[in-house]
């Protein structure tokens, strides 16, 4: 493939070199790759649908002159899943999650290894130094130790052990720094410049940032195949779809960085007809960019002191990242936000519920930052969104549950039975309570039955019925006795305000507390018709699953 290296500062193309970490003009390290297009063009996308479904389908868009198929662990192809109860839940039928916990590693950060270790093979780099959160480091073990690349990992203490011993695993040697991200950096640079070592350096190393464009490439191709193509018949209109937004938990920000310089690529070759919106996402504790962005400053103001239990996302001084970042954001009209650690580890578990992904702490920054936009009106119903979820899961169970998240069965405190059987049945007694809270769901709309459903049983302790209209709502009811009701308002035969009147009318089930749940915007009229008459009214597409969870509760105790 024909592509030079271009220097973002002055200007000069070179060839790559992969050992080489600096502009041989001006000795900067901001550079990227650029192609020929029009030779690009001729292969892309035509040929490329007869290609496997991994991050090497796109090679004319990748700087590697002859990527070696023995160094391959099944990078790139992850799933772009559609968000049906999450979405559902936030009013968002068109969210999707690209899954990059599906890679070699667990993480998004397989793709920069791929690439990176790729070239590095084929420069004859025998070894190297890369300062790492935890999920880089282990991405380059596991492909370094394919490629027979020696791996200096420089983490920093508040990496959780889990990923230290699995880094150490993959035959890397780890030096644990007792201080910040940013210190570790440091301390790499200096140890790689002494042994005359090469260094990845993030957003700078020139196949890092490359590799991260797969994942648009991926996301426009796989929007295509789920939604079909664009209404367009002109066949030289553009081929692939885009989502409105694409949002990405950051540290220090390479990840979007790629991906812009992905759809922008599809956009030169008229394979696409705009980028989506860019949402980096930080954790309050260590949100540079977010901060500076918001104040309008060109450049970043460092954190000097992070504080946030999520360590994957503590960069503190993103440096000329974010001066990228912030143009890409800008021109895309998106935005930067941050969220507490509180609502990450909330949104994991949120996550994990409603759509059975279990993601770790610094992906689920990304999704709390999802329902911060939602709720604030920036992200539309309309809008198509893509979330970036990666990582492993284990470092977050201790922010997750506290006490009383199991049922305790101990066998060996029941007292003798003349069966074994009698005794396991007499410990199961303890597992389940004799009644179940009931509760009775009211709504014709299927989907809607099925996200309250899925609510009610992320906890697993309420017998649910459900009804399909109001006239089939008041002979349930009548017969059931529930203890709560969570009802729908527009339903045909009997609507939700009749089946109000009904049950307020008669002394058995006059005092059941109810629920409405209604996607409705009330008139005045009607919310006094409400009054006095329901315990709560919670919009669809506007609570989160342990909102709701907690207002049932409520009402039920």
């Amino acid at each position: 493939m024909s592509f030079v290296i271009r220097c973002l500062d002055c200007g000069h193309a070179a060839p790559f070199i992969p050992s080489s970490m600096h502009c041989p003009q001006c000795n900067s390290q901001w550079r990227e790759a650029e192609y020929d297009m029009a030779e690009v063009a001729r292969t892309f996308p035509s040929e490329i649908s007869q290609r496997p479904f991994d991050l090497w389908r796109y090679k004319e868009l990748l700087p590697i002159h002859n990527p070696n198929p023995t160094l391959r662990l099944g990078e790139g192809g992850t799933p772009l899943i559609q968000a049906a109860n999450l979405g559902m839940m936030l009013g968002l039928p068109n969210l999707f999650i690209k899954d990059e916990r599906q890679g070699p590693t667990s993480s998004f950060k397989d793709r920069q290894a791929a690439v990176t270790i790729a070239a590095l093979k084929e420069g004859g780099v025998t070894e190297m130094v890369a300062a790492s959160t935890g999920n880089v480091a282990i991405s380059l073990s596991a492909y370094a130790a394919r490629a027979g690349i020696k791996l200096w990992a420089f983490v920093t203490s508040l990496v959780p052990g889990v990923k230290m011993r699995e880094i150490a695993l993959y035959g890397s040697q780890v030096v644990k720094i007792t201080g910040s991200y940013d210190q570790a950096k440091q301390v790499a640079a200096e140890f790689a410049r002494q042994r005359g070592l090469y260094q990845d350096m993030g957003a700078r190393t020139v196949t890092a940032v490359e590799a991260m464009k797969t994942i648009a490439f991926e996301i426009a191709e796989q929007l295509t195949m789920q939604l079909g193509p664009l209404p367009d018949s002109d066949p030289t209109a553009p081929k692939w779809r885009t989502p409105d937004w694409y949002i990405q938990a950051i540290s220090g920000g390479m990840g979007p960085l790629g991906v812009y310089k992905g759809f922008r690529e599809l956009q030169q070759l008229g394979i696409i007809d705009r980028i989506p919106a860019i949402a980096p996402i930080q954790a309050d504790g260590c949100a540079p960019m977010v901060e500076s962005w918001k104040k309008g400053l060109e450049k970043a103001e460092p954190v000097l002191s992070p504080k946030t239990r999520i360590e994957t996302l503590a960069t503190g001084d993103p440096g000329r990242t974010y001066v990228m970042l912030r143009k890409q954001v800008n021109e895309t009209h998106g935005v930067f936000e941050s969220v507490s650690d509180e609502d990450a580890f909330r949104a994991m578990h949120v996550l994990a519920k409603m759509e059975g992904i279990s993601a770790e702490p610094a992906a689920a920054v990304a999704f709390a930052g999802l329902f911060k936009l939602v709720r604030a009106g920036i992200i539309k119903p309309t809008d198509t969104v893509v979330v970036n979820c990666t990582g492993h899961t284990l470092p977050a169970e201790q922010f997750l549950f506290g006490e009383g998240w199991t049922r305790d069965v101990d066998l060996q405190r029941q007292e003798p039975s003349p069966t074994p059987q009698e005794g396991l049945l007499s410990a199961l007694n303890n597992v389940t309570p004799n009644r179940f809270p009931r509760v009775v769901v009211v709504d014709d709309t299927s989907e809607a039955r099925r996200l309250i459903r899925r609510i009610l049983q992320s906890q697993g302790d309420f017998e649910i019925f459900e009804a399909t209209n109001g006239r089939e709502a008041l002979e349930l009811i009548a017969r059931e006795r529930p203890d709560l009701v969570i009802l729908d308002l527009m339903m045909p035969e009997v609507d939700g305000f009749a089946v109000l009147d009904s049950l307020r009318s008669q002394p058995e089930t006059a005092n059941i507390p109810v629920i409405v749940a209604t996607a409705k915007e009330l008139t005045v009229d009607e919310k006094s018709r409400l009054q006095g008459q329901i315990q709560s009214l919670m919009l669809k597409g506007d609570f989160l699953n342990d909102e709701f969870l907690e207002e049932v509760r409520s009402l039920i105790r």
